[in-house]
This record gives structure tokens, sequence and C-alpha cells, in this order.
């Protein structure tokens, strides 16, 4: 595990990647199940993992965020990945909410409980005044735990030509 700890919650600890963690990104989203929602709709190749390794190592460099490797606290064990990249279409360059879950981690709470706390820790670094997320229109799951955590309602925006339910926090 990486030195740098993010941020940590009662179960999960958000950690800066390591150069070699390529192949965990990849296995994250190695079936149709986990990458249906995203955009391109299809399990990653390696190169895939490793170019969004490279880009997160940029952001983070650049915008001092990044969406981080999430693990359990209890045992280390990789869980999916979770932070704010900066949403750059249209030039908006907005910071958007994001995570992604291992499928066999799925129905625990994971999401909401870092989704909660990366909201809280966004504000407290003032990062920005507000964020937004934003799912496939399919994706209920990820839509209830953005509403619970407090998110409101926001237009919906056209993303690889679907029309995704947007939402949006403001401090």
């Amino acid at each position: 595990m990486s030195d740098i700890i993010i941020l940590e919650t009662p179960r999960l600890v958000l950690t800066m990647w390591d150069k070699g963690d390529a192949e965990m990104i990849r296995q994250l989203h190695s079936t149709i199940e986990t990458t249906r929602y995203l955009s391109g709709a299809a399990p990653w190749t390696l190169e895939k993992a490793e170019e969004r390794l490279k880009s997160w190592f940029d952001e983070h460099a650049r915008d001092g965020t990044t969406k981080y490797k999430m693990l359990r606290r209890d045992d280390g064990r990789f869980i999916g990945r979770a932070g704010f990249s900066r949403f750059r279409e249209r030039g908006r360059g907005e910071f958007e909410l994001g995570y992604s879950i291992r499928q066999e981690a799925w129905g625990n709470g994971y999401a909401t409980e870092i989704a909660g706390a990366l909201a809280q820790w966004f504000f407290s670094r003032g990062l920005a005044r507000q964020f937004i997320a934003f799912t496939h229109p399919q994706n209920a799951a990820s839509q209830r735990v953005l509403r619970k955590i407090g998110m409101q309602d926001h237009p919906s925006m056209t993303i690889d030509g679907i029309s995704c339910p947007t939402f949006r926090m403001a401090r």
C-alpha cells in the first residue's frame, strides 16, 4: 500500500496509487458487469488501465485530487477506486465525483460510505464551491447513492450520446 493516505472512513482507506497498480485496475474493470455504465461499455485492457493510472497521477499533480485506490481498512483488500476528476467536456472544468467498486463487494454500502466522506473531504479542502456527478440512466444504484449523500438533481448532461442523470452538491 502506498504511504500516502488521502482519506479514511470507518471501513475504508483511500490512498494514492502505486506505479505497478495497472493490473489491479484492469481487474476492477474486467467484466461487462463492471463496465456497462462506463464510457465505452467494454472490459478494460491492461493498456487502458495503464493509461488511466498515468492520467490519475497527472490529475493529482495538476488538480490536487483524482480517483484514488480504495482499500478495506481491516485487511487492506482492494475494493475499487473513488475520488474527483475535472470534467472538462464543453470547457466546463467542474470537479466530478466518481467511484467504481469491485463486483464482489457490491451491496455492502461502500459506495455510500466513500462518496459521503469524499463530499466532506472535498469541501474541507476548499477545492471548489460545488461538484457534480453523473450516472448512466440505467444505473439506479448509483443514483440512490448520490441522493443519499445529499446531492441534488441537476439538468442532465449528454455524454457519449447518452442523456445522463446529473447531480450537484454545493457547499
